[in-house]
C-alpha cells in the first residue's frame, strides 16, 4: 500500500479557502474516511497535520485515521449553518467509517440503578443495557458526575459500584466491612426495605437534577446559536436529545425503585409474553357498548404500572353513524383518541388493548393507518376463549387460566367493559327521563330537541325559571308557563 503523500496534502492545505465548508478525508482508493465541517476550512484541516507524536498521545483514533488519509476534498458554503446541514446529509449518505467510530467515542456517561437487585447500586455506564434498570443522564463532565455520586452516597447512604454488601443471619445487610461505615455517617446494618427508601430518595434527587440539566442545556444551546457557534450548538442539540430520551425511558420503567409489587410483576410478565421490547407500563383499552344499535358508546380506560389510572378514563358517543357496527365504532374512537394525543404532543401508551377479535383489531389498526400514525403494540382480547389476537398477524395466543399476563389483560378489558356499559346505561336512563316531554302536547319534536340542547338534561329544564325557558327559540311565555306547570305535576323518575 503506498504511503500517504504529506507533501501533496500539505500543498493542498496551503491553498484551501479560509471560509466555512465541509471537508472529506479519503483513502488511496478514493473512499471517504471522514466528513467534517469547519468555520475556517484551512485552519481546521491543518489542525489534523500537527505533530504525529502529539496527535497519537492525545487523539489516538484520529492518528490511526490519518495514517490512511491519501487525499482530501472540500466544499465551501456561505454560512457555518449550511456547513452543519451539508455535513449531516453527507454522513447520512456515505456513512464514513470514522464518523461512526468518533460518534461512539463521544458516548456520555449514564447513571444506572440496578433496581431488580436486592441491594441496588448506582453505577457509571456508557451504554444502556439492562432495560429493567433505571437510567439517569447523560452527563457530559465525568468529574462532575463522580462528585454528584459521591454526594449521593454521603447524603443518602446508597451503594456505588465498588461496594459488596453482605447479608447477615438475621436478614439485614452490612454495607461495609471497613472504615467507610463510619465515614459515610449512615447506619451500616440495614434491612432491605430501609435501604430501598434510601435508593428511592436518591433517585428522586437524580430525577430532579436531570430536569435541571435539560433547562441548562437548552439555555446554553440557545446562547451558542445566537453567537453563531453552530458546531457547539449542534453538540448541545445532540446532548439535549439524548438527555430527554433517557428521562422519558426512565419514567417508562418504574416510578419508584421499591421492590416490584404484584401489579408490576404482571406487567413484566405481560411484556415477555407478548414479546415486547420493553414492558407495557402504560396500557389503554377500548370497548364498544350498545343495545341493538341504539345508544352506541365507547370507553377508554388506562392502566399505569398495572393499576387503573381512573383520572385518565374517557368515554365517547359515536358520531360518524347511527346503528350497529362495532368495527366502524372502534375505528372512530381509536382515531379520535390518538389524533388528539398527537395534536397535543402527548405520548402514546406502550400497549393498546381492544375488546374483541381480529375484526376489531383490524379496525383499530385501520384508524392508525388512515391518520398516518405509527401505532404502538396493538392486540385484541376476545371474550369467549380469552384469545389474544395480534395486529402483526402472529398466530393467536391462549394462556393458562392462572397466567399473570392473562389476568392483567382480563382486568383492563373488564374495566373497559364496565365503564362503557355504565355510560350506556346512563344515557338510557336520561332518555327515559326525557321521554316525559313526549307527553306534553305543547311541544313538537324540534322544540323538544332545542330545549334539551339548551339545558342538556330534563332536571335542568325542571329547575329553570320561566324567563330562562323563553330564551329557547320557539318557546314563548304561554308554552313556558304550561310546561312549568306540567313538569311540576309530573314526578321525577
Amino acid at each position: 500500500m503506498p504511503a500517504p503523500d504529506p507533501t501533496n496534502i500539505k500543498a493542498k492545505i496551503r491553498h484551501l479557502p479560509q471560509e466555512p465548508g465541509v471537508y472529506m478525508m479519503k483513502d488511496r482508493l478514493g473512499s471517504i474516511l471522514y466528513v467534517g465541517k469547519a468555520k475556517n476550512l484551512r485552519k481546521r484541516v491543518a489542525s489534523y497535520f500537527q505533530s504525529s507524536k502529539r496527535l497519537r498521545a492525545e487523539r489516538p483514533k484520529i492518528a490511526l485515521m490519518m495514517d490512511m488519509v491519501h487525499d482530501l476534498e472540500v466544499i465551501t458554503v456561505k454560512h457555518e449553518s449550511e456547513a452543519l446541514l451539508l455535513e449531516g446529509r453527507m454522513i447520512k449518505e456515505w456513512k464514513p467509517r470514522y464518523n461512526t467510530l468518533f460518534t461512539d467515542d463521544k458516548q456520555f456517561f449514564l447513571v444506572r440503578v440496578d433496581v431488580e437487585q436486592p441491594m441496588p447500586r448506582f453505577r457509571l455506564v456508557r451504554f444502556r443495557g439492562d432495560e429493567r434498570s433505571l437510567y439517569y443522564g447523560p452527563f457530559v463532565h465525568s468529574q462532575l458526575l463522580r462528585r454528584t455520586l459521591a454526594e449521593l452516597r454521603s447524603r443518602y447512604g446508597i451503594l456505588l459500584s465498588d461496594s459488596s454488601p453482605q447479608r447477615l443471619e438475621d436478614g439485614r445487610w452490612r454495607l461495609y466491612d471497613d472504615a467507610r461505615a463510619e465515614i459515610y455517617g449512615h447506619p451500616n446494618e440495614v434491612t432491605e426495605a430501609a435501604y430501598r427508601e434510601r435508593v428511592e430518595a436518591a433517585c428522586v434527587f437524580l430525577d430532579g437534577k436531570s430536569r435541571e440539566w435539560v433547562k441548562d442545556v437548552e439555555a446554553e444551546m440557545a446562547q451558542a446559536a445566537e453567537g453563531m457557534e453552530y458546531e457547539r450548538a449542534a453538540e448541545l442539540r445532540d446532548l439535549l436529545k439524548a438527555l430527554r430520551h433517557t428521562i422519558e425511558k426512565t419514567r417508562k420503567f418504574v416510578r419508584s425503585p421499591a421492590r416490584y409489587q404484584r401489579h408490576e410483576q404482571a406487567v413484566l410478565k405481560l411484556g415477555e409474553t407478548l414479546e415486547m421490547k420493553s414492558p407495557p407500563w402504560t396500557m389503554e383499552c377500548f370497548d364498544i357498548s350498545h343495545i341493538s344499535g341504539s345508544f352506541c358508546v365507547a370507553s377508554m380506560v388506562r392502566f399505569v404500572e398495572g393499576k387503573p389510572d381512573r383520572s385518565s378514563y374517557r368515554r365517547y358517543r359515536i358520531r360518524s353513524f347511527v346503528g350497529n357496527d362495532d368495527y366502524r365504532a372502534m375505528e372512530e374512537v381509536v382515531s379520535r383518541r390518538y389524533q388528539r394525543l398527537k395534536n397535543e404532543g402527548r405520548p402514546f401508551p406502550d400497549l393498546v388493548v381492544i375488546d374483541g377479535g381480529m375484526g376489531q383489531v383490524g379496525a383499530a389498526r385501520k384508524a392508525f393507518m388512515l391518520a398516518d400514525l405509527e401505532p404502538p403494540a396493538l392486540i385484541g382480547l376476545a371474550k369467549q376463549e380469552e384469545t389474544i389476537f395480534f395486529s402483526d398477524r402472529r398466530e393467536p395466543l391462549q394462556l393458562a387460566h392462572n397466567d399473570e399476563s392473562r389476568l392483567l389483560l382480563q382486568r383492563i378489558r373488564d374495566e373497559a367493559h364496565r365503564f362503557a356499559n355504565a355510560y350506556n346505561a346512563e344515557l338510557r336512563r336520561a332518555r327515559i327521563r326525557e321521554s316525559v316531554l313526549d307527553d306534553f302536547k305543547g311541544l313538537g319534536s324540534k322544540k323538544r330537541e332545542k330545549l334539551l340542547k339548551h339545558f342538556k338534561t330534563l332536571n335542568a329544564i325542571r329547575k329553570a325559571p320561566i324567563s330562562e325557558l323563553t330564551k329557547v327559540p320557539g318557546i314563548g311565555p304561554k308554552i313556558a308557563e304550561d310546561l312549568k306547570a306540567f313538569l311540576e305535576r309530573t314526578p321525577d323518575s
